[in-house]
């Protein structure tokens, strides 16, 4: 009878503990090639994302507003509305959008900071990776150079 207890009890342990471990280690090494796969897998899209930052953010945000700031006309123009409005209307800058493939160009927006609300001025274009810039001349509605802009 002792023995009859013995094997009832210690069979199915040693069953259990050998399903187990066999468990344990199908999982362990599934869980392993998983997490090399997706290594690989993040390596190979991280320097993807490299080469496309690369090729599509040569030029910064933080570059693409100071270009846009720094302009004479610009500075110019945030002087005379700060006097006119004895210093309670701000100019103030801000990037509307990023390039992506289809617009490769960072949009700067100009414009007065009311209390209330805010009013554009000037509208820019960055085009990016060359940091030219261009205006949009709200006659013709469209984006001209720099230098016709300060021409008119």
């Amino acid at each position: 009878m002792g023995s009859f207890i013995k094997r009832s009890l210690c069979y199915p342990a040693t069953a259990s503990l050998l399903i187990g471990l066999t468990c344990h280690s199908t999982i362990a090494q599934s869980h392993s090639k998983y997490f090399q796969t997706k290594h690989v897998q993040i390596e190979q899209k991280s320097s993807q994302n490299i080469k496309i930052t690369q090729a599509t953010q040569a030029l910064g945000e933080k570059t693409a507003l100071n270009l846009v700031w720094k302009l004479p006309q610009v500075q110019r123009k945030a002087r005379e509305i700060e006097k006119l409005s004895k210093g309670k209307i701000r100019v103030a800058a801000k990037v509307d959008s990023s390039p992506t493939p289809e617009t490769p160009y960072y949009t700067v927006q100009i414009y007065e900071n009311h209390i209330d609300y805010i009013d554009t001025i000037y509208w820019f274009r960055v085009l990016n990776p060359s940091g030219a810039i261009q205006v949009l001349d709200i006659i013709q509605n469209e984006y001209v150079s720099l230098e016709a802009w300060k021409q008119n």
